[in-house]
């Protein structure tokens, strides 16, 4: 089975910055795009960003020019770098990726992140 761990949440001032990672385990075979959204207390869960397997990046207007996603293929890792963090973007954040496994026989299959939570205040 695959497990996302995600890591580098917490709490920042207005204008700081934070660094999310999910970092992807298990039997892996490849992984296709990886996805970062967030989901906001009583909103919906929302794209923020994605990158595909070739480094290709889009990014959800809320947040474009403030935050980069990007990913170490070597260590099945995607990050989240966020700048100049702004109170509405306080969410918890997960983490997604489609990923093919090897367990007897090849699956393909989307994964997520546990969550981390990014609060914004001051």
């Amino acid at each position: 089975q695959v497990q996302l761990l995600e890591s580098g949440g917490g709490l920042v001032q207005p204008g700081g910055s934070l660094r999310l990672s999910c970092a992807a385990s298990g039997s892996i075979v490849s992984i296709n795009a990886m996805r970062w959204y967030r989901q906001a207390r009583g909103k919906q869960r929302d794209l923020v960003a994605t990158i595909t397997s070739t480094g290709s990046t889009n990014y959800a207007d809320s947040v474009k020019g403030r935050f980069t996603i990007s990913r170490d293929n070597a260590k099945n890792t995607v990050y989240l770098q966020m700048n100049s963090l702004k109170p509405e973007d306080t969410a918890v954040y997960y983490c997604n990726a489609g990923i093919t496994i090897y367990s007897g026989r090849v699956y393909l299959n989307e994964y997520w992140g546990q969550g981390t939570q990014v609060t914004v205040s001051s």
